[in-house]
């Protein structure tokens, strides 16, 4: 009995010595796990942006410069975890040069600049989109894609935005600005003009614009109508959120009054949309 006993613990013993890690060596992998954790967080960062970016595509099929933009900065940042040492590494032998120097400021430079301007344009759209409407309103509807005789996810929100504000404010009226695209089966406010009486507004209330093609062509054609049909030149902008701010500066530019009805895009789609839109910002800024 008492031999197996000591065979058992000559055993538990063994196990002991093979499992036991120095107090050296343990603080030594302490710290290769500690220096891994930021590469970790980083590279799980950039892979989830990454799906967020794809979203719009695999629901939708909606791929343009916003997600392109965000995938590739994503694939960048994940790259640059894995390879977070080597980097550092060749970093730090490429600046000992002169031209490595010059190189690597200017690059940090421009990503200086870049997010300086990612920041003023993130403040000026939230500024925009904050513009709280005069009451009686002329509602002017910035057109999106329509599907079919249906308005897309985004056109609906912008839609449902303008319902709420005419439901609120009876005496107020309505431009629905869009025209017909190439793979569209009705105009943008035609497509606008039967969402919005099937849900209740008085057809007397509308006034369907649709020959516009771009966001200027929208608020100049709708100006005209506005002219034309002495309606309240303090218009009340429906469009998404993130593109309250130019279409506010474009409307200025024609001599309107305006505030904002911003229709909240689903979260989702959010990420792909903003980041177009800082394209677009920056386009209206230069030309």
């Amino acid at each position: 009995m008492h031999k197996r006993y000591d065979k058992s613990r000559q055993k538990i013993y063994a196990y002991a010595d093979k499992a036991y890690v120095p107090r050296g060596e343990l603080q030594t992998v302490i710290k290769k796990l500690q220096k891994k954790i930021p590469s970790a967080i980083l590279f799980l960062a950039g892979a989830f942006c990454a799906v967020w970016f794809l979203l719009p595509l695999i629901f939708h099929g909606i791929f343009n410069i916003g997600n392109a933009t965000g995938l590739a900065v994503c694939a960048a940042v994940m790259l640059y975890a894995c390879f977070m040492t080597k980097i550092h590494c060749f970093l730090k032998y490429f600046r000992k040069r002169k031209a490595g120097r010059l190189i690597t400021n200017t690059a940090g430079i421009c990503a200086g600049i870049i997010l300086l301007l990612v920041i003023t344009e993130t403040g000026c759209m939230i500024k925009a989109a904050c513009r709280t409407p005069q009451s009686g309103s002329t509602v002017v509807v910035l057109g999106c894609k329509a599907r079919g005789k249906k308005p897309t996810l985004i056109l609906r929100k912008r839609l449902d935005a303008a319902f709420d504000y005419l439901t609120e404010n009876p005496d107020s009226v309505c431009i629905l600005s869009g025209g017909q695209g190439k793979d569209e089966i009705i105009s943008e406010a035609e497509c606008m003009y039967r969402y919005l009486t099937e849900k209740g507004i008085d057809p007397d209330r509308l006034y369907p614009e649709d020959q516009s093609t771009s966001t200027r062509e929208n608020l100049t054609f709708s100006r005209k109508i506005i002219d034309d049909n002495h309606l309240n030149p303090h218009i009340a902008i429906a469009t998404s959120e993130f593109h309250e701010y130019r279409a506010g500066r474009l409307a200025d530019s024609l001599g309107l009054d305006y505030s904002a009805v911003p229709g909240r895009t689903p979260g989702y789609l959010f990420a792909t949309y903003y980041v177009r839109e800082l394209y677009g910002i920056l386009y209206e800024w230069i030309f």
